[in-house]
């Protein structure tokens, strides 16, 4: 077994639960003859270990034979998948009904044809509910096997009925499709580069979203149709910094989930999913009374449903869950407060036990930063930074990569690393200019740090109430707000004006917001 198969044995093995570690040897002992079979005691040894060690496996398991060793790790890792599969067929409807389907094969393979197409009627009919279109498809296309190649004296008029009822399933899955990969394109273009920084990258997003976006009537539109849509519309407006209109067809998604409650059951992930995106929303329009009513139905999400979602959900309902109560804390101006979380998003940052993937852990780091930065804590806030920087650039979030960068520089000019400061302004220059992510107020803020050792000590106030009156005019500029999304640059130079922490300064004007929303009501 090569290397990187083991380490997917060792990875399943350690994500197991206690129940399906349970039940896993329970359904071993149960189907085989011997109870002391090797790749039972192999499991033992592994999950005792929670380590790979080959030699210390012969040595503690006499009967395994370092010939032997490669199969049956290979044979333990499918005897886990095919128990997981056993455990989990009730809680998955598409495993279900493919297990149907599989019945019915073997009915078929026996002669047994009208058991088998009854357990393709109850299979297909499951799929329906669900709206698996791919799966009724699969089920359709046995079924006129069946009738076509065996006399099974069905109802008159069936070779009609799953002709008319297959053209329509096929024409409902190509429509669904091209939402589908209009709304995962789009998420693709959002995670290479991020919100759209000029112009050009306007007209691009914007020609390529209405030219792939799908004649449709909302009316005729199926549940998954009309997600999708909702999905492709949210990237849309969030990629080009419209976010009303980035919340409005979140929350259409949403509210798609709560008027088919029987989809929140069957599709878990796509509602969190929804609920996220309509928290990010509100975040990025300021509005904190909303942001805080949809945070409260995340979490009580997760503490009603605790005891039944599986492993991945419990993955995403972490993701959001520490994403958006971190964002109330930039929305609120409480940097310290938030500390809090941090040293268990650590722990699952390190112990990596969700395998959550590169993109998720870079976006965690440039929070933790953030935070730090909000704190006051520049040095801490560097080592989260460097995280991102030492990186070999990944193909991905290119947006994150160079405010990492400012945002690291602006932290050693905070601490008095001139020297330091100095040589890094040339390399996130250089950087920036790679990336092609030189707009006004990166450029302003590399030639501000450039000429900093050059300004008298007794001028550098000025300076910085220069600075930030020249950001104050560019920041609701169309192209030119994207870096206030990711570093609130206007707050730090009044911190540095009034010498007073940043956090106060984002405090003051979170609450000066909330005193005008209460005193001037509106949606």
């Amino acid at each position: 077994m090569p290397k990187q198969q083991t380490d997917y044995l060792i990875q399943l093995i350690n994500s197991l639960t206690k129940t399906e570690k349970r039940q896993f040897r329970l359904w071993v002992n149960r189907n085989q003859s011997n109870t002391e079979v090797l790749f039972l005691q192999l499991f033992d040894f592994l999950d005792k270990q929670k380590k790979y060690d080959e030699e210390l496996i012969l040595k503690k398991i006499p009967g395994i034979k370092k010939r032997q060793i490669s199969n049956l790790k290979a044979h333990l890792y499918k005897q886990l998948l095919v128990a997981l599969r056993l455990q989990h067929r009730t809680n998955n409807s598409d495993i279900e009904i493919r297990e149907r389907i599989d019945y019915a094969r073997i009915l078929y393979n026996k002669g047994h044809y009208r058991q088998s197409l009854e357990i393709l009627d109850k299979a297909k009919s499951l799929a329906k509910v669900a709206q698996l279109d791919a799966l009724r498809l699969t089920i359709l296309e046995f079924e006129k096997h069946i009738e076509s190649q065996h006399i099974t004296r069905s109802i008159d008029g069936r070779a009609e009925e799953l002709t008319a009822e297959a053209t329509e399933v096929s024409l409902a899955a190509q429509r669904k499709n091209l939402f589908s990969n209009l709304a995962i394109q789009l998420y693709g273009l959002y995670l290479k580069v991020g919100y759209v920084r000029n112009q050009k990258e306007y007209f691009f997003v914007r020609e390529f979203f209405h030219s792939n976006l799908p004649k449709y009537d909302l009316d005729e539109l199926s549940f998954f149709e009309k997600m999708y849509l909702f999905q492709a519309y949210g990237w849309y407006y969030f990629m080009t910094q419209d976010f009303l209109n980035y919340y409005r067809y979140s929350q259409k998604w949403v509210e798609l989930f709560h008027s088919n409650p029987k989809m929140i059951e069957l599709e878990i992930p796509l509602y969190l999913k929804g609920l996220h995106n309509s928290l990010n929303a509100l975040y990025l329009a300021q509005h904190q009374p909303k942001f805080l009513k949809a945070l409260e139905v995340l979490e009580d999400f997760g503490e009603k449903n605790y005891q039944k979602i599986s492993r991945n959900v419990d993955s995403l309902l972490h993701i959001y869950l520490y994403f958006n109560r971190i964002n109330l804390h930039y929305l609120e101006g409480t940097f310290t407060e938030g500390l809090k979380w941090i040293p268990k998003l650590n722990d699952k940052l390190k112990s990596n036990e969700y395998n959550w993937d590169a993109h998720r852990v870079m976006v965690f780091n440039y929070k933790i930063a953030c935070l730090y930065f909000g704190h006051g804590d520049d040095e801490k806030a560097i080592d989260y930074l460097n995280e991102i920087i030492n990186q070999k650039s990944p193909d991905f979030r290119e947006d994150i990569q160079c405010f990492a960068r400012i945002l690291c520089l602006i932290s050693h000019f905070n601490l008095g690393n001139d020297l330091l400061v100095e040589y890094q302004v040339k390399s996130v220059y250089r950087f920036l200019t790679k990336m092609e992510d030189l707009q006004q107020v990166q450029k302003e803020i590399l030639k501000f740090i450039r000429k900093i050792p050059r300004i008298k000590k007794e001028n550098l106030k000025n300076e910085f109430i220069m600075l930030r009156d020249n950001f104050v005019k560019v920041r609701d500029l169309p192209y030119e707000k994207r870096p206030f999304l990711y570093l609130d640059i206007i707050s730090w130079l009044e911190s540095k004006i009034e010498d007073r922490p940043v956090q106060d300064i984002i405090r003051e004007k979170f609450l000066k917001r909330e005193k005008m929303r209460v005193e001037a009501p509106g949606p």
